[in-house]
């Protein structure tokens, strides 16, 4: 009987999927797209300005789409189930389009969506079933040309003018854009001094209740220093501060001999209201802020979240909903279902008498609901036996947020106090005011935990209870008329600069100027990183620093390209494809409006860019070796010092350079101190990845990569990363040749041992078997070699003159049958095994002579004849059959550990040409 064939992108929803559908359906996975653009071409028409992309088999999908038009062709009904977005919607189209071979096969495919992977929300979505909506793959298709002309026909000018391999990101540049602003702002900035002054109190003979009340006015008008303006040219001020020590002094002295009084007491009720439910770039800060998580890692931890965690009995279960979007709204069965649970578990005073609903962005897209669980009855510690480490608390995190959001509001009650200190020096009446909160009712709170974000940057006029400790708890003031002090505290300040962004402030700067989507904010901070643009020292919390080739690259493309690589002009196509998406503007009509505008600045660029390759500056510097002037040069690494008197004709000219430290990110800071490794983290699952060694080299794979179903997340090492991981290291053993230390070296084969000394000296260490010499030459001895492919055999060191090989380890001992001068070693799960070389039919032949190079014709046919005569006569010996057990097969290998191996960085995404 023929089954409905069901495709979806990842074998883990496959398995979940194929569960609840049952029997009649056969569930199989894309692995992602099985369609782009080709790599060594630019693959968009653009003559006659269509447009129009040119769209192949992905390389390497070529046997899974067969295999799945096989699939297709007996099935009775085909469903394409990605997921619920652009990008599911595209490969949802490129199925189609291989499937549908011909009318008939198109009548039997049909698109289904869901936002939860669960049994009632899977098997409701088959019941709705519809066409690929040609709006959403428009959209995903525009995006997908817009980069791929940006990338294309931008890169080929880095390659010519700073460095090859370069490329051009349209928004990844916008981003590093924002980096680089942030870190001239920084070196820019000067701080600006301020003095706060403070004074511990106590009513009077009460001197156990003590209290902090900050400094604000004299005589009723308030202290502040003046900070400059801000970007709109607005005048900011600090806030209840002097600016320098002579004021400060001033008034200290003043309040030496002052009687305090309480002018006014105010206490009033502050309610808290709850958060909304998760949105992706919330998860993604929230994630950053209390778990330490980078965006890869929360997005591939709540990806198989979605997809499903095997839960006991129940199974394999999609525990949240689908986790790219930019709508805090939520289903009302699910809105009732916490707001059950909140009566139940907790009391009907920690819930509100109607459900809290909240509202979205004004461009929000709003086509999925916010990020929830998908039962709520599942609690974190209900199912914690069942998720990782990692899994729980990204679980834990969404679940509370969203149960905390139909929860009552926290309330505090807030008390303001206003104090009067008359100098008896000078009659002045100086200001000060004590603020104070207290948790009445924890309400949400008891639930879910708010951290207080930081402000951005200093320098804003503080407002009502700014920095006067509105934690601590005043103590009952009622009747209280006069006032003791205990002491004065005066502290010196300065502004502090704007902070660097880290991943969690970039993607809320990102959010916040429209630039991107939930589904790019991943992808954005992943290739600025990969394309080593910007480094990120200090683990998942830590900040961006721009690279010297970041800084380089984007002034370029910022100062040639100043409209496409705006920032507002960036933000506009965003909302250009929104329009796309939702039928409002043909995806052609966007596209030649942009073109016109790069197409400009792109012929400019072409002639005006400036070359970076070529750049020779002559600086105040004298060369350390001959005094001759230093040039500021570019080389592959950034720029340096180079001797002026360096000439490439002349063997003996001076040849001194030196590295320019000024090009490069100061990591001398806080943050940069406390770099470390930080673990890399697969987009799929989420789970650390390990080092791999294969047919091209090491790579980074999911420790997943061999498990049913499999993970295949796999990553190429950056050159950065290679070369760190291929540096020498020094071994404690000297070369028994030149005396110089052995370093272990990673080759084409893997590792090796060799001298310190190569060129010079080149010893390589080879592990020999002793005592035994080439059974073939009788004059090399036999060595331990590494294939291509990572094998092991051995060889005769006397290669290329003997080219005796052998898979199986060598062994000085005779074979007791047939007198074999050595046996073979081998291994198998039943144990160690000697066997002899002869166990095989071997065959003995002799070559015929080379002939001279100088022979008549008729000479060289008869040479000819008689070589084959030879070369027929072959002696075929009886195979030998010794075998002997020698031993327990060793124990396999430990898999690979986070300690073993460190992290790399993502392999580019491919925008620019393919060499």
């Amino acid at each position: 009987m023929s089954k409905s064939l069901v495709i979806v992108e990842s074998p883990a929803k496959a398995k979940t999927i194929g569960k609840y559908l049952g029997k009649d359906f056969e569930v199989q996975a894309s692995i992602g797209h099985i369609m782009d653009l080709p790599k060594n071409d630019i693959g968009v028409e653009l003559k006659k300005r269509t447009f129009e992309p040119t769209l192949i088999v992905s390389p390497g999908k070529e046997k899974l789409v067969d295999q799945l038009k096989k699939a297709a062709l007996k099935a009775d009904h085909i469903y394409l189930a990605p997921d619920p977005d652009r990008e599911g919607e595209a490969i949802a189209y490129h199925l189609a389009l291989q499937l549908g071979i011909n009318a008939m096969q198109r009548k039997k495919i049909q698109r289904v969506t869901f936002n939860e992977i669960t049994k009632k929300a899977v098997q409701e979505a088959f019941k709705h079933a519809r066409d690929i909506d040609q709006d959403l793959v428009d959209a995903q298709q525009t995006r997908r040309v817009l980069d791929r002309l940006v990338g294309y026909q931008v890169s080929p000018l880095l390659w010519d003018k700073v460095r090859r391999g370069l490329s051009a990101g349209r928004v990844q540049t916008v981003a590093v854009r924002l980096i680089v602003e942030r870190e001239r702002e920084i070196g820019a900035f000067k701080p600006v001094e301020y003095w706060t002054l403070e004074a511990v109190l106590h009513p009077e003979k009460q001197a156990a209740k003590t209290f902090t009340a900050r400094f604000v006015g004299v005589d009723g008008d308030p202290v502040r220093v003046d900070n400059g303006v801000d970007k709109e040219g607005k005048a900011q001020f600090i806030g209840n501060a002097l600016p320098d020590a002579k004021q400060m002094d001033a008034v200290v002295t003043a309040l030496e001999k002052a009687r305090w009084t309480l002018s006014s007491v105010q206490a009033k009720e502050q309610q808290r209201r709850p958060l909304s439910p998760f949105i992706t770039s919330q998860l993604q800060r929230e994630a950053s802020t209390k778990l330490g998580f980078n965006v890869r890692r929360t997005m591939g931890v709540a990806q198989r979240l979605y997809e499903g965690v095997e839960v006991g009995s129940e199974g394999t279960v999609g525990l949240i909903t689908y986790m790219r979007t930019d709508s805090p709204r939520c289903s009302p069965e699910s809105i009732e279902a916490a707001r059950n649970w909140v009566k139940t578990t907790l009391g009907a005073r920690y819930l509100p008498g109607t459900a809290n609903s909240y509202k979205g962005k004004k461009d929000a897209q709003d086509a999925h609901e916010a990020i929830r669980p998908t039962d709520v009855a599942r609690t974190p510690e209900s199912i914690a036996r069942y998720l990782s480490d990692e899994q729980l608390k990204l679980y834990t995190l969404i679940w509370r947020r969203f149960v905390s959001s139909q929860m009552t509001p926290a309330v505090y009650d807030v008390t303001t106090a206003r104090i009067a200190a008359v100098s008896a020096k000078n009659g002045k009446t100086y200001d000060f005011r004590a603020s104070g909160s207290v948790l009445r009712f924890d309400g949400f709170l008891k639930v879910y935990e708010v951290v207080e974000e930081k402000k951005e940057e200093d320098g804003q006029e503080g407002g009502e209870g700014s920095g006067e400790g509105s934690s601590q708890a005043l103590p009952n003031l009622d009747g209280v008329r006069t006032l003791e002090n205990d002491k004065l505290n005066s502290k010196q300040s300065f502004t502090q600069p704007p902070p660097r962004y880290n991943e969690a402030s970039l993607v809320k700067v990102l959010e916040e100027r429209g630039v991107g989507r939930p589904s790019t904010y991943a992808s954005i901070i992943n290739t600025i990183q990969d394309r080593e643009y910007v480094v990120k020292p200090g683990g998942p919390r830590g900040p961006f620093y721009p690279t010297e080739i970041g800084v380089v690259v984007c002034d370029l493309l910022v100062k040639n390209f100043p409209y496409i690589f705006d920032t507002a002009y960036t933000a506009k196509l965003e909302r250009e494809l929104d329009e796309v998406e939702d039928g409002k503007e043909k995806w052609t009509d966007l596209l030649k409006g942009f073109y016109v505008h790069f197409e400009e600045e792109l012929k400019d660029a072409e002639k005006s860019m400036e070359s970076i390759k070529a750049m020779e500056i002559r600086t105040g510097e004298k060369c350390d070796v001959c005094g001759s002037p230093l040039l500021l040069k570019w080389g592959k690494f950034g720029t340096f010092f180079a001797c002026s008197a360096y000439n490439k004709k002349d063997k003996n000219s001076c040849t001194f350079t030196k590295e320019n430290t000024a090009g490069k990110p100061d990591l001398n800071t806080p943050e940069g101190q406390e770099a470390e490794a930080a673990d890399e983290y697969c987009d799929n699952c989420g789970r650390v990845m390990i080092l791999k060694r294969g047919l091209f080299g090491p790579f980074m794979s999911c420790p997943g990569f061999s498990e049913d179903p499999p993970c295949k997340t796999i990553r190429k090492l950056t050159q950065k990363a290679q070369q760190k991981l291929s540096a020498p290291q020094p071994t404690g053993e000297d070369c028994p040749l030149c005396g110089k230390e052995l370093v272990l070296r990673q080759g084409s084969y893997g590792e090796f041992v060799s001298c310190s000394g190569y060129p010079k000296c080149k010893y390589v260490k080879q592990n020999l078997i002793e005592g035994m010499k080439c059974p073939k030459c009788e004059i090399g001895d036999l060595a331990e070699r590494k294939a291509r492919r990572g094998n092991i055999f051995w060889g005769c060191t006397n290669y290329p003159k003997c080219d005796f090989t052998s898979n199986y380890k060598p062994v000085a001992k005779k074979c007791p049958k047939c007198k074999s001068p050595y046996l073979l070693e081998k291994t198998l799960k039943s144990g160690v095994f000697l066997f002899c070389p002869n166990s095989k039919p071997q065959a003995e032949e002799e070559i015929a002579p080379k002939t001279a190079a100088k022979k008549t014709a008729a000479k060289k046919g008869a040479a000819k004849k008689a070589a084959v005569k030879v070369a027929a006569r072959v002696v075929v010996t009886e195979p030998c059959e010794y075998e002997k057990r020698i031993g327990d097969a060793p124990p396999p290998p430990a898999l690979p550990t986070v300690n073993t191996h460190g992290p790399v960085k993502e392999e580019d995404e491919e925008l620019e040409p393919v060499s």
